[in-house]
């Protein structure tokens, strides 16, 4: 395949994505302010899916692909005769999102539909373009809810779908939808390729600050071998100051431990106590806000306290879990409360409860296989927290390669 320059790539994204944008849909309601916002889905059925025209349509989607309305968009695409849907696609927790982490749902016939749906998940490269071969569409489309963090392995779906459709001779379409948690800039820590894994294959911030149609230009033009003949239908409405709740959607849980909004605010630092001994709340009706461990006393919560830590406080909580670490056992710890969420730093937070909790609890450890390192994308957070650094000098230590990034990625952004 000829390899596009960066310049004539984005100038035929931005055109086919105003092309097939079409008219806002008339029926969703207004947003705080009066404005509106219409997703990439929205902009597409208003337009009469004509960017799909002749097209046989294959569709990579989970639970959050829904209208505001609250109806599947596999529903509602496979009731038009406008469009020809002939197969979906799941990823990690299944199409519909009967499988916990770790789990999908295989390949089956939906039973509300009959379209036979494929099994994604762990399958990337030439295995995964054999089953968009197989299944014989012509047009791969994606929409689904990403929550802003480099380790939410739906981005890097996003990414291994991409490069099967080049591999497949396929086109690829990604239909927008709002970063939850705003896409004012990019946080964290930058992956280091050689720590690269299913959370997070290319070197991208923790905390990316973008949408999945601006992540899919940036991976198609940055790290794929080779462009895949890429569509992004844009959002209208958005701005990059937006949280979730001002854009009139439903919130359908992305995963099973991701109930709320609240949730995504907090994941992109708190997720990294997956890679403790301590619990990250699973198990618990407030996964990533309730941190804590047995042993894990008041300390903790005033240490953290101490920091002066902007939009968040710290409260002393107790809780059992019912599943994952610390299943059925009573512990102690924090339960974090974002009071300010424009000033709230979520990476800045994680490091600072894991700086915190190593020094008011005699018991922290890594996990043995330091998956740490593969979250964090180096041994950098995790050798610097041994040495006994602050949590602004382990902050410190990722900005010359986190202002490389924010340049990149600056050159893909769709929205102001």
């Amino acid at each position: 395949m000829r390899r596009l320059s960066r310049r004539t790539l984005l100038a035929a994204t931005t055109a086919t994505a105003a092309l097939s944008a079409g008219p806002p849909a008339a029926s969703a309601p207004a947003r705080p302010g009066g404005k509106r916002l219409h997703t990439g889905f929205e902009r597409l059925a208003a337009d009469g899916y004509a960017l799909l025209d002749g097209e046989r349509v294959g569709i990579v989607t989970n639970p959050t692909g829904v209208t505001r309305d609250a109806r599947h968009i596999v529903d509602v695409m496979h009731a038009d005769d406008r469009v020809n849907l002939t197969a979906v696609f799941g990823p990690e927790h299944g199409f519909r999102g009967t499988a916990q982490a770790g789990g999908s749902e295989g390949r089956h016939d939906d039973p509300a539909t009959g379209l036979p749906v494929y099994d994604t998940y762990l399958k990337s490269g030439q295995p995964l373009a054999d089953i968009f071969t197989a299944s014989g569409v012509d047009t791969v489309v994606f929409d689904i809810q990403d929550v802003g963090a480099r380790f939410y392995t739906y981005i890097w779906t996003l990414y291994d779908c991409m490069e099967a459709a080049r591999l497949a001779g396929r086109r690829f379409v990604v239909l927008d939808r709002p970063n939850p948690v705003t896409g004012r800039s990019a946080q964290g820590p930058v992956l280091h390729k050689e720590f690269a894994t299913f959370v997070g294959r290319e070197p991208i911030s923790q905390a990316h600050g973008m949408t999945v149609a601006e992540l899919a230009m940036l991976f198609n033009r940055e790290f794929l071998a080779a462009p895949v003949p890429l569509d992004t239908v844009r959002m209208s409405g958005w701005k990059r100051s937006d949280f979730y709740d001002t854009s009139g959607l439903p919130w359908v849980p992305p995963s099973p431990n991701m109930p709320t909004p609240d949730t995504a605010l907090v994941y992109a630092g708190t997720c990294l106590f997956e890679g403790t001994n301590l619990s990250e709340g699973r198990g618990t009706t407030r996964p990533f806000e309730l941190l804590g461990a047995e042993g894990v006393d008041r300390r903790w919560a005033e240490e953290a306290g101490q920091l002066g830590l902007p939009g968040v406080h710290f409260r002393e909580a107790y809780f059992a879990p019912t599943f994952s670490k610390f299943q059925g056992k009573t512990v102690g710890g924090v339960q974090i409360h974002v009071h300010d969420r424009v000033a709230f730093e979520p990476v800045r937070t994680g490091i600072a409860l894991l700086v915190t909790a190593r020094k008011a609890w005699s018991g922290f450890a890594w996990r043995p296989d330091n998956w740490i390192d593969k979250l964090t994308g180096s041994t950098r957070v995790r050798t610097m927290i041994d040495a006994g650094a602050t949590a602004d000098e382990v902050v410190a230590g990722w900005q010359d390669d986190l202002a490389a990034f924010r340049r990149v990625r600056k050159e893909y952004l769709l929205y102001r």
